[in-house]
């Protein structure tokens, strides 16, 4: 089992743009080896989190969620993006057929939405844990104390003075 990276903060996601505009920040902030999970019910905005990220990242091409084919591999200005939403993974059997070593290489980014179906196989270097709170969403995120953290940080409590 892994320790959870260290908490940032929590914010509210009032709207879709709010969301946005966290996901550019924190694209901003991700590098090569980095693995954020994005944990939550369906329809909490993980999908929407991670295209803000892809879009901060330099990627301009359309974003799906890979629900179907579990891996969309993006080769954005910033380096490789693994998107993986493992919601349809039933056993980490199936999961291991995914050539996850790929994530732990180093040289690219991962986002996995589902990594609890990981069965802790792979440690994240960001953790996004996002709720529904009546028609808003809410954010706890972790990860590293490292330079790029402080606009997310700001943004969080921004969000949570508002």
């Amino acid at each position: 089992m892994h320790l959870d990276p260290p908490l940032i903060g929590f914010a509210r996601l009032g709207t879709e743009s709010v969301t946005e505009i966290l996901g550019s920040r924190l694209g901003a902030a991700l590098r090569a080896g980095d693995i954020l999970f994005l944990e939550g019910e369906l329809g909490a905005g993980k999908s929407t989190l991670a295209r803000a990220i892809l879009r901060a990242m330099g990627w301009s091409g359309a974003v799906r969620s890979p629900s179907y084919s579990l891996v969309h591999t993006y080769a954005t200005p910033r380096g490789v993006v693994h998107h993986l939403d493992l919601y349809r993974v039933g056993s980490m059997d199936e999961a291991l057929g995914l050539d996850l070593d790929e994530l732990s290489r180093g040289d690219s980014i991962g986002l996995v939405e589902w990594p609890e179906r990981l069965d802790g196989s792979i440690a994240p270097t960001w953790k996004a844990r996002l709720e529904i709170d009546g028609d808003e969403r809410r954010l706890e995120l972790r990860g590293p104390l490292r330079p790029g953290f402080e606009a997310i940080l700001a943004h969080l409590n921004q969000e949570n003075d508002a």
